[in-house]
């Protein structure tokens, strides 16, 4: 007869094992759970028993989970996360009981356009909480992971670990901004129309820190352009592109009295519109925190307000 897997388990080891899934760290699983390392070895011995497997293996960069260890999180994962939905459904969030500091990491096109619509909304729900904005730097994906940030918004980033959700709220439609009086007079302007001109760019960590966007869709099309001038800073490109012949290919989120001085391409590619992606990266283990629900609903909503206006 087959052992019975479910009679003989505490399943108060269970939680430690998708809390073990999700950070593959001895340390934070601890952090987490409020107890030693040693208990979480202790645990995880006792589920390597359970199972007969070893569910993790050490690597350099943490844990990794094996074959059965990936099958039992999909599986049971869900099934915590209704259990705890349920529990916990006659408790409401209220954001005025909040306090402390929320940290954000956003890129520096959003951070730029977002910043005091965002704390403005954040101090009326949670006048106690402190909000600290953050430039997306090289380090933005691990601060997440590591729960240094709570949030981050960037556009799609195809390296991002698995232990971080990515959720789409939005699409930035990109436009090439010139000064008033540019050379170029369209007012609805293709690739073709942009070939061997110069740029300006803003450089996002972990999506275009090596090449421009523009320039690999400019490539794609045959067609190509120099980025002659790129910063972290938006306002440092904004006040090159007024003083300069450089076009500007950039996003919907831009302060508008800086967008009315300066005039606005758009840009078609095959009759369409240039279409990114902006999404939300939290840790899966904040995928029914209610802060970060709302964090992302309050973002969420003041993108969209702007890009459908």
């Amino acid at each position: 007869m087959a052992k019975d897997l479910y009679t003989n388990l505490d399943l108060n080891l269970l939680r430690t094992f998708v809390i073990l899934s999700q950070e593959l760290n001895m340390r934070r699983a601890a952090e987490r759970l409020f107890v030693s390392q040693p208990a979480i070895s202790q645990a995880l011995q006792k589920l390597r028993n359970h199972f007969n497997d070893d569910l993790f293996v050490k690597t350099r960069h943490g844990l990794k989970p094996t074959a059965l260890g990936i099958e039992l999180t999909e599986n049971i994962s869900p099934l915590l996360d209704k259990l705890s939905h349920t529990l916990n459904a006659g408790n409401t969030f209220n954001p005025a009981e909040l306090e402390g500091t929320i940290k954000l990491a956003l890129t520096p096109n959003i951070l730029t356009y977002i910043s005091t619509p965002l704390y403005l909304k954040i101090r009326q729900a949670a006048p106690n909480v402190n909000l600290h904005l953050h430039n997306w730097s090289p380090t933005s994906l691990d601060d997440i992971n590591n729960g240094e940030i709570s949030l981050g918004v960037n556009f799609e980033i195809h390296h991002a670990p698995k232990t971080l959700i990515q959720k789409k709220m939005c699409d930035d439609i990109f436009t090439i901004h010139v000064r008033k009086d540019h050379p170029i007079k369209k007012e609805s302007i293709t690739p073709k129309d942009l070939d061997g001109l110069e740029a300006a760019s803003i450089i996002i960590s972990d999506w275009n820190s090596n090449i421009p966007i523009a320039e690999k869709v400019m490539r794609s099309h045959g067609f190509k352009i120099r980025t002659g001038f790129r910063s972290e800073l938006p306002m440092a490109v904004l006040d090159v592109i007024k003083h300069t012949d450089m076009i500007y290919p950039s996003s919907l989120f831009m302060p508008k009295e800086e967008k009315e001085q300066l005039r606005s391409l758009k840009l078609k590619i095959n009759n369409q519109d240039l279409k990114i992606p902006i999404m939300a990266y939290y840790h899966q283990r904040n995928r029914r925190s209610p802060l970060t629900l709302w964090l992302v609903s309050l973002i969420e909503g003041l993108l969209k307000e702007h890009s459908n206006s």
